[in-house]
């Protein structure tokens, strides 16, 4: 590879995606902490095809195309996951058109949120990891907070993780546990790794805790934080790369 007069410099390629200066990349190269297409790299000549490598740095993937966008929204109530509405309804892609720079890079949702639930909902062009990301086969797990009914049973977390029989099969939370509890009502946070539609709300429900309120605070490593409703920004380096390493890429 490094013999090869094709390519780019492997520490040109690292410094036009954004991971540090030339300088910088030499010594992260040097150090051990760059792998090209699964092998350790260690020599500063070493060429790489920046359209076809798969670069990491300290096991974290890098995006070399310019052209691929990953994005963090979050869906307000009311607002459908669709890129377009043909009844005039507010949709995910009114709000794309307002992030002007991508507005033409064939963006799309990763999965959907219901209307009636808010919160964290990705958005990319880049088709296999968008792909990844909605196949069950991954588990990419997704946290939510739900207001319900209280007070809650102390074996309510046990119940759903063993999981309930639900009318289109079995279905459990990865993980539970009480965040807030008031008189009459409760803020509870749920994980699990699976799409059925409606499934938070319907597994809540069969439980005797139907939600009042729902918002989804992460997907994988990927977590709303103080965002607000309505927004978007771009995911970090950091961010990225670990949704990569989540499914595999």
């Amino acid at each position: 590879m490094s013999e090869s007069p094709e390519g780019v410099r492997l520490q040109k390629v690292l410094s036009k995606a954004g991971v540090a200066s030339r300088r910088a990349a030499e010594d992260l190269i040097a150090e051990g902490r760059v792998s090209v297409d699964g092998k350790v790299v260690r020599e500063f000549g070493t060429r790489v095809d920046p359209v076809n490598a798969v670069i990491h740095v300290d096991g974290v993937r890098v995006v070399l195309s310019e052209d691929l966008v990953y994005l963090a929204f979050n869906k307000p109530v009311g607002v459908y996951s669709t890129m377009t509405d043909d009844r005039g309804r507010p949709c995910v892609g009114d709000y794309i058109h307002k992030y002007e720079r991508n507005a033409n890079a064939g963006i799309f949702h990763v999965g959907r949120l219901d209307a009636d639930t808010e919160g964290l909902l990705l958005l990319t062009n880049d088709g296999d990891l968008g792909h990844r990301l909605t196949h069950p086969s991954f588990e990419v797990p997704k946290t939510y907070l739900a207001e319900v009914p209280g007070p809650i049973p102390r074996d309510l977390g046990r119940r759903l993780r063993d999981g309930v029989e639900l009318d289109d099969g079995f279905a459990k939370a990865d993980s539970f546990k009480l965040v807030d509890s008031l008189p009459g009502k409760a803020t509870v946070e749920i994980v699990l790794h699976e799409g059925r539609k409606h499934i938070v709300r319907r597994l809540l429900a069969e439980v005797g805790h139907p939600v009042q309120r729902l918002v989804r605070t992460a997907v994988g490593d990927i977590r709303l934080g103080n965002q607000r409703p309505g927004t978007l920004r771009a995911l970090t380096r950091a961010e990225v790369g670990a949704l990569f390493n989540a499914v595999g890429l």
